[in-house]
């Protein structure tokens, strides 16, 4: 991990300063403690029943798994993927949505347990609602 020199006592702007010097692997798992963070700070003020589902809400795609596809995806695009590579994207595909079939019976739950529409829950938590919904 690289590091970065930050003073003891700083504003919000320079500690995002300090942040913006840190390589793309380092920030994608920075943001990925800062949500943890954020998600754990809510769950203490929540039912733990809501604050287990929060938790479980707000996990991201592992890193290595996102980047692995994003590469599969950039060849495919480029019509240069193998079908080893082929049959790999077909799998991370299959991860991938699993795990965000899993999110969406996460956020139902918990729309359920606010007695709130699912729509009405993601807008409160700030998540992007697709058109389809």
């Amino acid at each position: 991990m690289s590091t970065v020199k930050v003073e003891i006592q700083m504003s919000s702007e320079e500690l995002l300063k300090a942040v913006s010097q840190l390589s793309l692997p380092d920030l994608e798992k920075f943001v990925t403690q800062v949500i943890a963070l954020q998600a754990q700070r809510r769950a203490n003020k929540l039912p733990q029943i809501e604050a287990e589902l929060l938790l479980k809400i707000n996990q991201v795609i592992p890193s290595d798994i996102q980047k692995q596809y994003d590469e599969l995806i950039v060849k495919r695009q480029a019509e240069t993927l193998t079908t080893e590579e082929h049959q790999q994207l077909l799998k991370l595909t299959e991860q991938i949505e699993k795990l965000q079939a899993q999110r969406i019976e996460y956020l139902v739950e918990l729309s359920q347990i606010r007695k709130i529409s699912l729509t009405e829950l993601m807008e409160n938590l700030g998540i992007q609602v697709p058109n389809y919904v």
